[in-house]
């Protein structure tokens, strides 16, 4: 009688895959915890260059700080886009600052920004398309619904959502234009990275709770 082939492998329908991908979450997008630290280091070292050696030593170590990074993750085999996008914002806010002649305008793009973000947030929930609700829809597995703002439930959930960015982005801006307003240049930073990620992550736990709203109740139906 023949035996079994030991090197036989299991039925992949009797053996789950092990190396089956699964969809990366946003704090593995942006590097990690790690990732986060990081992105933090150019704007530290411009203040800090900036208080030693002045404004054209600052913005050329955050952009060699930028660049860096961008390297590290390369030579990591990380994925460099986080850092990319870092070096985009360092190279417009330093570029801004050394234009200027002034630190503090280091921070103005983020503030503006903040502003602008707060505004268009706002107007989407005034004008019944909460952006929320908006990047859903085009985003769901089904395909965009036209139809999909006659569901009262989800567009007030959307709206709530909304609102959090809202929040987010107007304390950003009040905040920080408040300690740009008095040259608080060291402070800047510090509120710079506090309201950054962390407050983000706070804003899309509500998104977070919007979306799971709302698929459930196309689920049902």
């Amino acid at each position: 009688m023949t035996e079994p082939c030991a090197s036989e492998q299991p039925c992949a329908s009797e053996q789950p895959c092990a190396s089956e991908e699964r969809e990366p979450t946003i704090l593995e997008r942006v590097g990690g915890v790690s990732g986060l630290v990081l992105a933090a280091v150019p704007t530290f070292a411009y203040v800090i260059v900036d208080a030693v050696a002045g404004l054209t030593a600052a913005v050329v170590i955050a952009l060699v700080v930028s660049l860096g990074l961008v390297a590290m993750r390369r030579l990591r085999n990380e994925p460099i886009q986080p850092a990319v996008s870092g070096l985009i914002g360092v190279g417009l806010a330093a570029g801004i600052a050394y234009v200027t002649g002034s630190a503090d305008n280091y921070f103005l793009p983020g503030i503006w920004i903040s502003l602008l973000c707060a505004i268009a947030c706002t107007v989407s929930v005034l004008v019944r398309r909460p952006v929320v609700g908006v990047i859903w829809n085009l985003l769901r597995s089904s395909g965009p619904d036209p139809n999909w703002r006659t569901d009262t439930t989800a567009v007030r959930a959307f709206d709530i959502a909304t609102l959090a960015l809202v929040a987010l982005f107007g304390a950003r801006f009040v905040v920080q234009q408040w300690l740009y307003d008095g040259g608080q240049t060291g402070w800047l930073a510090v509120a710079r990275i506090g309201m950054g990620y962390p407050l983000l992550g706070i804003a899309l736990l509500v998104v977070f709770w919007a979306v799971r709203r709302a698929n459930a109740k196309e689920a049902r139906e």
